[in-house]
Protein backbone atom coordinates (compact mmCIF):
# COMPACT_ATOMS: atom_id res chain seq x y z
CA UNK A 1 0.00 0.00 0.00
CA UNK A 2 1.68 3.24 -0.90
CA UNK A 3 1.25 6.68 0.64
CA UNK A 4 -2.38 8.01 1.12
CA UNK A 5 -1.69 11.70 1.23
CA UNK A 6 -2.35 12.48 -2.33
CA UNK A 7 -4.24 10.33 -5.08
CA UNK A 8 -2.65 10.22 -8.52
CA UNK A 9 -4.48 11.62 -11.36
CA UNK A 10 -4.09 8.50 -12.99
CA UNK A 11 -5.60 6.56 -10.27
CA UNK A 12 -9.44 8.32 -10.68
CA UNK A 13 -9.23 6.91 -14.93
CA UNK A 14 -8.04 3.14 -13.94
CA UNK A 15 -10.69 2.77 -10.68
CA UNK A 16 -13.59 4.54 -13.09
CA UNK A 17 -12.70 1.77 -15.51
CA UNK A 18 -12.38 -1.26 -13.19
CA UNK A 19 -11.67 -0.63 -8.98
CA UNK A 20 -9.96 -4.38 -9.21
CA UNK A 21 -7.18 -3.10 -11.99
CA UNK A 22 -6.85 0.06 -10.02
CA UNK A 23 -6.27 -2.25 -6.67
CA UNK A 24 -3.94 -4.12 -8.56
CA UNK A 25 -2.13 -1.55 -9.77
CA UNK A 26 -2.02 1.15 -7.18
CA UNK A 27 -2.35 -0.69 -4.17
CA UNK A 28 -0.54 -4.10 -5.21
CA UNK A 29 2.01 -2.33 -7.76
CA UNK A 30 1.07 -5.22 -10.12
CA UNK A 31 1.80 -4.22 -13.79
CA UNK A 32 1.83 -5.92 -16.48
CA UNK A 33 2.72 -4.59 -20.02
CA UNK A 34 1.03 -5.53 -23.28
CA UNK A 35 0.65 -4.02 -27.15
CA UNK A 36 -1.74 -1.28 -25.55
CA UNK A 37 0.44 -0.36 -22.72
CA UNK A 38 3.82 -0.09 -24.29
CA UNK A 39 2.28 2.03 -27.48
CA UNK A 40 0.98 4.33 -24.74
CA UNK A 41 3.74 4.17 -22.38
CA UNK A 42 5.86 5.37 -25.68
CA UNK A 43 3.45 7.73 -26.74
CA UNK A 44 3.64 9.54 -22.90
CA UNK A 45 7.50 9.22 -23.24
CA UNK A 46 7.52 11.26 -26.39
CA UNK A 47 5.11 13.77 -24.96
CA UNK A 48 6.14 13.88 -21.36
CA UNK A 49 9.92 15.96 -22.48
CA UNK A 50 9.37 19.52 -20.11
CA UNK A 51 9.07 22.24 -22.56
CA UNK A 52 6.72 25.06 -23.67
CA UNK A 53 6.25 26.90 -26.78
CA UNK A 54 3.88 28.52 -29.28
CA UNK A 55 1.04 27.56 -31.83
CA UNK A 56 0.02 30.30 -33.54
CA UNK A 57 -1.36 32.49 -30.80
CA UNK A 58 -1.42 29.43 -28.43
CA UNK A 59 0.77 28.42 -25.91
CA UNK A 60 1.94 25.46 -25.10
CA UNK A 61 4.04 23.66 -21.85
CA UNK A 62 4.66 19.88 -21.12
CA UNK A 63 4.78 17.57 -18.47
CA UNK A 64 3.83 20.25 -15.56
CA UNK A 65 3.28 18.70 -12.80
CA UNK A 66 -0.54 19.45 -11.26
CA UNK A 67 -1.33 19.75 -7.31
CA UNK A 68 -4.27 20.38 -6.04
CA UNK A 69 -4.44 20.90 -1.56
CA UNK A 70 -8.19 20.69 -1.59
CA UNK A 71 -8.91 17.21 -3.32
CA UNK A 72 -5.52 15.93 -2.42
CA UNK A 73 -4.66 15.03 -6.33
CA UNK A 74 -1.42 14.99 -8.02
CA UNK A 75 0.03 14.44 -11.54
CA UNK A 76 2.11 15.29 -14.19
CA UNK A 77 -0.10 16.86 -17.10
CA UNK A 78 0.50 15.79 -20.88
CA UNK A 79 0.32 19.30 -22.04
CA UNK A 80 -1.48 22.82 -20.79
CA UNK A 81 -2.39 25.43 -23.88
CA UNK A 82 -3.48 28.87 -22.74
CA UNK A 83 -5.47 31.35 -25.16
CA UNK A 84 -6.19 34.58 -24.49
CA UNK A 85 -5.97 34.12 -20.61
CA UNK A 86 -7.70 30.70 -20.70
CA UNK A 87 -6.06 27.65 -20.28
CA UNK A 88 -6.70 23.96 -20.94
CA UNK A 89 -5.58 20.64 -20.24
CA UNK A 90 -4.74 18.02 -23.05
CA UNK A 91 -4.09 14.90 -22.76
CA UNK A 92 -2.67 12.33 -24.96
CA UNK A 93 -4.30 8.62 -24.84
CA UNK A 94 -3.09 6.04 -27.93
CA UNK A 95 -6.03 4.97 -29.33
CA UNK A 96 -9.42 6.13 -30.02
CA UNK A 97 -12.93 7.14 -28.41
CA UNK A 98 -14.34 4.51 -26.19
CA UNK A 99 -17.39 3.42 -24.94
CA UNK A 100 -16.38 4.57 -21.50
CA UNK A 101 -15.72 7.95 -19.58
CA UNK A 102 -12.76 7.07 -17.74
CA UNK A 103 -10.21 9.13 -19.81
CA UNK A 104 -13.09 12.39 -19.52
CA UNK A 105 -12.43 11.56 -15.72
CA UNK A 106 -8.82 12.09 -16.13
CA UNK A 107 -9.21 15.47 -17.71
CA UNK A 108 -11.27 16.93 -15.15
CA UNK A 109 -9.19 15.78 -12.37
CA UNK A 110 -6.54 18.08 -14.00
CA UNK A 111 -9.17 20.50 -14.39
CA UNK A 112 -9.50 20.71 -10.68
CA UNK A 113 -6.00 20.76 -10.07
CA UNK A 114 -5.20 23.61 -12.45
CA UNK A 115 -8.27 25.88 -11.58
CA UNK A 116 -6.41 25.67 -8.42
CA UNK A 117 -3.71 26.48 -9.34
CA UNK A 118 -3.79 29.41 -11.57
CA UNK A 119 -7.26 30.58 -9.74
CA UNK A 120 -9.28 30.50 -12.88
CA UNK A 121 -12.71 28.69 -13.66
CA UNK A 122 -11.85 26.12 -16.76
CA UNK A 123 -14.96 25.22 -18.63
CA UNK A 124 -12.44 23.03 -21.24
CA UNK A 125 -10.49 20.35 -21.37
CA UNK A 126 -9.62 17.67 -24.59
CA UNK A 127 -8.17 14.54 -25.20
CA UNK A 128 -6.22 13.72 -28.08
CA UNK A 129 -6.46 9.90 -29.51
CA UNK A 130 -3.29 9.49 -31.76
CA UNK A 131 -4.74 6.35 -33.77
CA UNK A 132 -7.58 8.70 -35.12
CA UNK A 133 -5.23 11.56 -34.65
CA UNK A 134 -8.45 13.68 -33.38
CA UNK A 135 -8.76 15.84 -30.52
CA UNK A 136 -12.06 15.33 -28.60
CA UNK A 137 -13.43 17.97 -26.69
CA UNK A 138 -14.64 17.27 -22.92
CA UNK A 139 -17.10 19.62 -21.51
CA UNK A 140 -16.35 19.63 -17.46
CA UNK A 141 -20.01 19.90 -16.34
CA UNK A 142 -21.11 20.36 -12.90
CA UNK A 143 -21.94 16.39 -13.50
CA UNK A 144 -18.06 15.41 -14.24
CA UNK A 145 -16.79 17.42 -11.39
CA UNK A 146 -18.82 15.88 -9.11
CA UNK A 147 -17.92 12.33 -10.78
CA UNK A 148 -14.43 13.45 -10.22
CA UNK A 149 -14.84 14.58 -6.83
CA UNK A 150 -16.90 11.15 -5.68
CA UNK A 151 -14.21 9.14 -6.79
CA UNK A 152 -11.21 10.60 -5.28
CA UNK A 153 -13.23 9.75 -2.20
CA UNK A 154 -14.22 6.13 -3.44
CA UNK A 155 -10.17 5.80 -3.98
CA UNK A 156 -9.51 7.42 -0.40
CA UNK A 157 -12.10 5.08 1.09
CA UNK A 158 -10.42 1.44 -0.66
CA UNK A 159 -6.72 2.62 0.25
CA UNK A 160 -8.00 3.05 4.01
CA UNK A 161 -10.19 -0.01 4.14
CA UNK A 162 -7.33 -2.42 2.60
CA UNK A 163 -10.47 -4.27 1.07
CA UNK A 164 -9.60 -6.15 -2.22
CA UNK A 165 -12.41 -5.11 -5.01
CA UNK A 166 -13.92 -8.19 -6.65
CA UNK A 167 -13.02 -8.83 -10.33
CA UNK A 168 -15.66 -8.86 -11.68
CA UNK A 169 -15.84 -9.50 -15.98
CA UNK A 170 -17.30 -7.35 -18.43
CA UNK A 171 -16.29 -6.16 -21.86
CA UNK A 172 -13.45 -3.84 -20.79
CA UNK A 173 -11.63 -6.73 -19.49
CA UNK A 174 -10.81 -7.49 -23.18
CA UNK A 175 -7.49 -5.91 -24.09
CA UNK A 176 -6.64 -5.50 -19.95
CA UNK A 177 -3.07 -6.06 -19.63
CA UNK A 178 -3.83 -7.86 -16.19
CA UNK A 179 -6.45 -10.22 -17.43
CA UNK A 180 -3.95 -12.87 -17.20
CA UNK A 181 -3.78 -11.72 -13.30
CA UNK A 182 -7.24 -11.62 -12.05
CA UNK A 183 -8.80 -14.11 -13.89
CA UNK A 184 -12.11 -12.50 -13.37
CA UNK A 185 -14.06 -15.36 -15.56
CA UNK A 186 -12.37 -18.17 -13.48
CA UNK A 187 -13.59 -16.17 -10.49
CA UNK A 188 -17.33 -16.02 -11.66
CA UNK A 189 -16.71 -19.98 -12.35
CA UNK A 190 -15.86 -20.28 -8.98
CA UNK A 191 -18.76 -18.74 -7.58
CA UNK A 192 -21.20 -19.90 -9.28
CA UNK A 193 -20.18 -23.66 -8.72
CA UNK A 194 -19.78 -22.82 -5.16
CA UNK A 195 -23.93 -21.55 -4.86
CA UNK A 196 -24.33 -24.68 -6.59
CA UNK A 197 -22.97 -27.01 -4.32
CA UNK A 198 -24.68 -24.85 -1.24
CA UNK A 199 -28.45 -25.17 -2.99
CA UNK A 200 -27.34 -28.74 -4.04
CA UNK A 201 -26.93 -29.43 -0.10
CA UNK A 202 -30.01 -27.02 1.24
CA UNK A 203 -32.10 -29.34 -0.93
CA UNK A 204 -30.37 -32.44 0.10
CA UNK A 205 -31.39 -30.81 3.57
CA UNK A 206 -27.57 -30.97 4.15
CA UNK A 207 -26.90 -28.05 7.08
CA UNK A 208 -23.09 -28.83 7.54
Amino acid sequence: MQNTDYVPIAALNQYSYCPHRFWRMFCAGEFVDNQYTIEGTTLHDCIHTLGEGNREDVWQVRAVWLKSEKYKLIGKSDLIEAENGEFFPVEYKRGKKGKWDNDELQVCAQTLCLEEMTGKTINTGYIYYAESHQRQPVEISTDLRNQAIATISDVLKLWESGIVPLAIYSPRCRGCSLFSQCLPLANERVNKYREEVCSHRLCHGYTD
